[in-house]
């Protein structure tokens, strides 16, 4: 499929690029990437059986990231594609400054900074702190984020193996991570959505992997990643909760083993996230924005502040309202921006991706059928946190870039179900071809013996 010593080769090339056009910053990024790509490489490599391609796909998914933002950083088009970037470098650095005794500690700036409660508060955290390692450099955070966007390929294998034990299904659903361009847009720039997705991605497996088998390590894992999420976006973190519940009570098996293992995971969660103060945080910024009343103001902000909003004169206060708001947040969140609403370059750029986003949706829809009535034990996680988000997203969001954006949260599971579809479409015409074929060949024999 493709040369493991070619990407290589590539991978060399983008990293040198990015040494000697931005240095000494390049060199400290790629310094970090060379660094952490093994860390990154010997744990996929060994919780897979696809060794090989796991290290292919890894790699496939880092080279367009990292040239990616070498293009963004080199034309100074953060505010263009992602303007939270210069919000978390700003804030980010100012914690550092807080940690190293430099900066004022009573203004607005360093109590935003400090802040923990939030959506995002988390990122600031994650920024500081690696300027607390190697200084103030935006490209290497922004390197950062790349390789952990880049890991979402590998972990989506892991992910999509465990769920439908298909290979194919799981190298088509990683290459799609890897290659797809809305996953390197948005993971590739100093912005929490790469992150996000990622975390989504590992809390999910390592659900599956307690409903297969119980271990402390995925225990771990798993409240590292819940806390992680809360910090990022507290409301997703409710959402997944949710799927890690219904998981544990539907259960792979119903003995009173399996039973008592799950009821032990979910207490080490509920005490490891008191402990952290996730739940405590979590429900006061649920109380704070999680009104239906406070989704209305950020919803009609994101319809009203720029001419790709939609939907402005829905009002999503009530219950009533929400509900009626579902059919139209649906269709933007799923299928915008459309061909012909586009106005602007930015938007333009995005035809040829929504055009093949739409193509797949027949398969996504057929590998969803398949996985509801063959694998719906396994993916029931997955499937009740994707359900929860398109809800909430179909309400909350106004805004058509907002909604492509955050797309992709729920797009990193809906191309398992397009990988399901893709490879029941293939097997049907192979079908096709082997009946075609032994009816050619009786056909040939049946002449023959007529002949003689």
């Amino acid at each position: 499929m493709f040369n493991r010593f070619g990407l290589l080769v590539i991978a060399l090339a983008a990293a040198l690029t990015l040494i000697l056009l931005i240095f000494p910053e390049g060199g400290v990024g790629i310094g970090l990437v060379l660094i952490l790509t093994p860390i990154v490489l010997i744990i996929c490599r060994h919780f897979s059986d696809d060794k090989g391609f796991v290290t292919k796909v890894f790699i496939l998914a880092l080279i367009p990231r990292l040239a990616f933002g070498i293009f963004i950083h080199v034309f100074d088009l953060r505010s263009f594609f992602g303007g939270d970037s210069i919000t978390y470098d700003l804030l980010g650095n100012h914690l550092m400054s807080i940690w190293s005794g430099t900066a004022v500690a009573n203004d607005f700036t360093t109590q935003h900074a400090l802040s923990m409660s939030g959506s995002g508060w988390g990122m600031n955290y994650f920024v500081a702190s690696i300027y607390f390692i190697v200084g103030h450099n935006i490209l290497a955070a922004q390197s950062i984020c790349g390789l952990i966007g880049a890991s979402t390929a590998p972990m989506v294998y892991l992910c999509a193996r465990k769920i439908f034990d298909n290979i194919n299904v799981a190298r088509f659903s990683a290459l799609s991570i890897a290659l797809f361009p809305s996953f390197i847009i948005w993971s590739s720039q100093l912005i929490k959505d790469g992150l996000v997705i990622f975390l989504l991605v590992l809390a999910m497996t390592m659900i599956i992997q307690l409903q297969d088998r119980f271990n402390y390590a995925s225990v771990m894992v798993l409240l590292l990643a819940l806390f992680s999420i809360m910090s990022l976006r507290f409301y997703i973190f409710y959402m997944v909760l949710a799927a890690v519940a219904g998981s544990f009570l539907i259960g792979m098996t119903n003995t009173i083993q399996a039973m008592s293992r799950r009821a032990i995971a979910l207490a080490i969660l509920g005490l490891g996230l008191t402990y952290f103060g996730v739940i405590r945080t979590a429900s006061i910024d649920l109380g704070q924005f999680g009104s239906l009343e406070a989704v209305q103001r950020s919803r009609l902000d994101l319809a009203t502040s720029a001419s790709s909003g939609y939907g402005a004169e829905l009002d999503v206060s009530t219950s009533s309202g929400a509900i009626a708001a579902l059919p139209m947040g649906f269709t933007y969140l799923m299928l915008a921006p459309f061909p012909w609403q586009m106005e602007n370059l930015r938007q333009s750029i995005t035809l040829p991706e929504v055009l093949l986003w739409w193509s797949m949706i027949p398969l996504m829809i057929s590998g969803l059928w398949y996985c509801l009535r063959h694998k719906l034990r396994k993916a029931i996680p997955i499937l009740m946190f994707t359900l929860m988000l398109t809800l909430a997203y179909s309400i909350f969001e106004g805004n058509v870039g907002t909604a492509y954006r955050q797309r992709t949260q729920i797009q990193v599971f809906l191309f398992m179900f397009i990988g399901v579809g893709w490879v029941l479409l293939k097997e049907k015409r192979d079908d096709t071809k082997l009946a075609r074929r032994k009816r050619q060949e009786t056909w040939e024999a049946s002449l023959k013996g007529r002949m003689s």
